[in-house]
Parts: structure tokens; C-alpha cells; sequence
């Protein structure tokens, strides 16, 4: 019996995690992104913000993200790349914002595959 809810419990973590992946936008086209002019938008809450982030990153916490956003991103075709901790926030984000009009948007997903995207751009330390 425990083997099955070991089993169970292995199938739904490896679905999950094929799930964050397959929301996520490819290194490559990240990086493209950033040399076309692309805004980092980190949707932690301004604590874990200032405990260490991408440094071109500006930080719009999700629970604010519809109250906030208009006012720092007027062009709704500006392309957007979101990251949070683990990727999960900026995902509900990339949905928030997409159903408020804005166009191009994607996930880059954790802060640590944030930094390793954006490299050159700088990151504060943790």
C-alpha cells in the first residue's frame, strides 16, 4: 500500500514539474528579448525583493500587479519577462496580465533561472 501512494505522489510531483517547465520561456528567446528592450518584472513581495534580485529588475508584487502595472508599463506590447521564487507567482501573473491586454508576456520562471538568463544584466546577492 504505501509503494501505490509512493508511486501516486512521484507521478503528481513529475506533472507538476513538466507543467511549470512548459510555461516557461526558453533561455534563448529570453535573451533575445533583453537585447530587443524586454522589462523584468519580479512579482515578489518587496521583502524577498530586497533580499536579493536581478538588478534590472523591477519589482511589482503579484497581489499588486493590476493596481500597479498600468502605471509602470503603459505599452501593452512592450515585451514583459516575469520571475519569482519559484516560478508559480509569475505564472498566475503572465495570466493576470495577459487577460488585462497586455500582449507579450512570459515567464522566465525561479529567481535563480532569472539570474542565470539575464547573467550580464547583474544581480544583487541574496
Amino acid at each position: 500500500m504505501k509503494w501505490i501512494l509512493l508511486s501516486i505522489i512521484t507521478i503528481v510531483l513529475v506533472v507538476l514539474f513538466f507543467l511549470k517547465r512548459s510555461t516557461q520561456v526558453s533561455a534563448l528567446e529570453a535573451r533575445e528579448e533583453l537585447k530587443d528592450g524586454a522589462l523584468v518584472i519580479d512579482v515578489r513581495s518587496p521583502g524577498e525583493f530586497q533580499s536579493g534580485h536581478v538588478s534590472c529588475a523591477i519589482n511589482i508584487p503579484l497581489d499588486q500587479l493590476e493596481s500597479v502595472v498600468q502605471q509602470q508599463v503603459q505599452d501593452k506590447n512592450r515585451m514583459l519577462l516575469l520571475h519569482c521564487q519559484s516560478g508559480m507567482r509569475s505564472a498566475m501573473a503572465q495570466k493576470k496580465l495577459q487577460a488585462m491586454g497586455y500582449t507579450k508576456v512570459s515567464n522566465l520562471g525561479s529567481l535563480s533561472r532569472a539570474r542565470e538568463i539575464v547573467g550580464g544584466a547583474g544581480a544583487t546577492p541574496d
